[in-house]
Protein backbone atom coordinates (compact mmCIF):
# COMPACT_ATOMS: atom_id res chain seq x y z
CA UNK A 1 0.00 0.00 0.00
CA UNK A 2 1.38 3.38 -1.04
CA UNK A 3 1.71 6.26 1.43
CA UNK A 4 0.08 9.68 1.44
CA UNK A 5 3.47 11.16 0.53
CA UNK A 6 3.72 8.89 -2.52
CA UNK A 7 0.34 9.98 -3.90
CA UNK A 8 0.90 13.65 -3.05
CA UNK A 9 4.21 13.50 -4.93
CA UNK A 10 2.21 12.31 -7.94
CA UNK A 11 -0.21 15.23 -7.49
CA UNK A 12 2.78 17.60 -7.39
CA UNK A 13 3.98 16.18 -10.70
CA UNK A 14 0.55 16.97 -12.14
CA UNK A 15 0.77 20.49 -10.68
CA UNK A 16 4.07 20.96 -12.49
CA UNK A 17 2.32 19.91 -15.69
CA UNK A 18 -0.25 22.67 -15.10
CA UNK A 19 2.54 25.18 -14.56
CA UNK A 20 4.18 24.18 -17.86
CA UNK A 21 0.87 25.03 -19.55
CA UNK A 22 0.72 28.46 -17.89
CA UNK A 23 -1.94 27.38 -15.40
CA UNK A 24 -1.86 27.87 -11.63
CA UNK A 25 0.13 24.81 -10.50
CA UNK A 26 -2.41 22.63 -8.77
CA UNK A 27 -2.64 18.87 -9.32
CA UNK A 28 -5.02 16.21 -8.06
CA UNK A 29 -5.15 12.42 -8.09
CA UNK A 30 -7.95 10.10 -6.93
CA UNK A 31 -7.06 6.72 -5.46
CA UNK A 32 -9.33 3.73 -4.90
CA UNK A 33 -8.03 0.35 -3.75
CA UNK A 34 -4.46 1.68 -3.94
CA UNK A 35 -4.79 2.47 -7.66
CA UNK A 36 -5.23 5.69 -9.61
CA UNK A 37 -8.76 6.03 -10.96
CA UNK A 38 -8.54 9.69 -11.94
CA UNK A 39 -6.16 12.59 -12.14
CA UNK A 40 -6.14 16.19 -13.24
CA UNK A 41 -4.48 19.56 -13.07
CA UNK A 42 -5.75 23.11 -13.40
CA UNK A 43 -6.96 23.77 -16.94
CA UNK A 44 -9.26 26.76 -16.53
CA UNK A 45 -7.24 29.13 -18.71
CA UNK A 46 -6.58 26.73 -21.59
CA UNK A 47 -10.13 25.42 -21.68
CA UNK A 48 -11.84 28.78 -20.97
CA UNK A 49 -13.71 26.96 -18.23
CA UNK A 50 -13.78 28.38 -14.70
CA UNK A 51 -14.81 24.96 -13.37
CA UNK A 52 -11.71 23.20 -14.73
CA UNK A 53 -9.92 23.08 -11.39
CA UNK A 54 -7.61 20.13 -10.76
CA UNK A 55 -10.12 18.45 -8.45
CA UNK A 56 -13.02 18.76 -10.91
CA UNK A 57 -10.90 17.45 -13.79
CA UNK A 58 -9.79 14.50 -11.63
CA UNK A 59 -13.37 13.77 -10.52
CA UNK A 60 -14.63 13.81 -14.11
CA UNK A 61 -11.75 11.55 -15.17
CA UNK A 62 -12.38 9.10 -12.32
CA UNK A 63 -16.13 8.92 -12.95
CA UNK A 64 -15.51 8.12 -16.60
CA UNK A 65 -12.87 5.57 -15.66
CA UNK A 66 -15.07 3.59 -13.26
CA UNK A 67 -18.32 4.42 -15.08
CA UNK A 68 -20.02 5.70 -11.96
CA UNK A 69 -20.80 9.16 -10.63
CA UNK A 70 -20.08 7.98 -7.08
CA UNK A 71 -16.44 7.60 -6.08
CA UNK A 72 -17.08 5.63 -2.91
CA UNK A 73 -14.15 4.62 -0.69
CA UNK A 74 -11.75 6.86 -2.59
CA UNK A 75 -9.15 9.40 -1.51
CA UNK A 76 -8.41 12.61 -3.36
CA UNK A 77 -4.91 14.05 -3.06
CA UNK A 78 -4.60 17.69 -4.09
CA UNK A 79 -1.75 20.14 -3.78
CA UNK A 80 -3.92 23.06 -2.60
CA UNK A 81 -6.91 23.23 -0.27
CA UNK A 82 -10.14 22.84 -2.28
CA UNK A 83 -12.37 25.86 -2.94
CA UNK A 84 -16.13 25.88 -2.31
CA UNK A 85 -16.94 24.63 -5.81
CA UNK A 86 -14.51 21.73 -5.55
CA UNK A 87 -15.59 20.88 -2.00
CA UNK A 88 -19.19 20.65 -3.24
CA UNK A 89 -18.18 18.34 -6.09
CA UNK A 90 -16.15 16.19 -3.68
CA UNK A 91 -19.19 15.82 -1.43
CA UNK A 92 -21.53 15.01 -4.34
CA UNK A 93 -19.07 12.41 -5.66
CA UNK A 94 -19.03 10.81 -2.19
CA UNK A 95 -15.24 10.87 -1.94
CA UNK A 96 -14.38 9.54 1.51
CA UNK A 97 -11.13 11.35 2.21
CA UNK A 98 -9.28 14.43 1.00
CA UNK A 99 -5.60 15.02 1.65
CA UNK A 100 -4.29 18.40 0.61
CA UNK A 101 -0.79 19.79 0.81
CA UNK A 102 -1.16 23.47 1.62
CA UNK A 103 -3.88 25.74 2.92
CA UNK A 104 -5.53 28.40 0.78
CA UNK A 105 -6.30 31.33 3.12
CA UNK A 106 -8.36 33.27 0.54
CA UNK A 107 -10.72 30.59 -0.79
CA UNK A 108 -10.09 27.37 1.12
CA UNK A 109 -13.22 25.40 2.00
CA UNK A 110 -11.64 22.82 4.30
CA UNK A 111 -10.99 25.03 7.29
CA UNK A 112 -9.29 28.18 6.03
CA UNK A 113 -12.31 30.30 4.97
CA UNK A 114 -15.04 27.70 5.27
CA UNK A 115 -15.26 24.23 6.77
CA UNK A 116 -17.60 22.57 4.30
CA UNK A 117 -16.47 19.00 4.94
CA UNK A 118 -17.53 19.26 8.59
CA UNK A 119 -20.93 20.86 7.99
CA UNK A 120 -23.41 18.83 10.01
CA UNK A 121 -26.38 19.63 7.74
CA UNK A 122 -24.86 17.87 4.74
CA UNK A 123 -25.64 14.25 3.92
CA UNK A 124 -22.01 13.17 3.40
CA UNK A 125 -18.97 13.58 5.61
CA UNK A 126 -15.51 13.90 4.07
CA UNK A 127 -12.48 13.23 6.24
CA UNK A 128 -9.91 15.94 5.47
CA UNK A 129 -6.20 16.17 6.30
CA UNK A 130 -3.53 18.65 5.29
CA UNK A 131 0.19 19.26 5.45
CA UNK A 132 1.49 16.37 3.33
CA UNK A 133 4.35 17.82 1.23
CA UNK A 134 3.10 21.31 2.10
CA UNK A 135 6.51 22.93 1.71
CA UNK A 136 6.96 21.63 -1.84
CA UNK A 137 3.46 22.69 -2.86
CA UNK A 138 3.79 26.15 -1.29
CA UNK A 139 7.13 26.74 -3.00
CA UNK A 140 5.71 25.72 -6.38
CA UNK A 141 2.82 28.17 -5.98
CA UNK A 142 4.97 31.00 -4.62
CA UNK A 143 7.51 30.66 -7.43
CA UNK A 144 4.74 30.58 -10.03
CA UNK A 145 3.15 33.80 -8.79
CA UNK A 146 6.52 35.47 -8.27
CA UNK A 147 7.38 34.82 -11.92
CA UNK A 148 4.00 36.26 -13.00
CA UNK A 149 4.62 39.59 -11.23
Amino acid sequence: MQTDEFWMAHALTLAEHAEQQGEVPVGAVIIQNDSIIGEGWNQAILSNDPTAHAEIVAIRNACQQIENYRLLNSTLYVTLEPCLMCAGAIIHARIARVVYATKEPKTGASGSCFDVFNTQQLNHYVHSEHGVLAKQSSELLLNFFKAKR
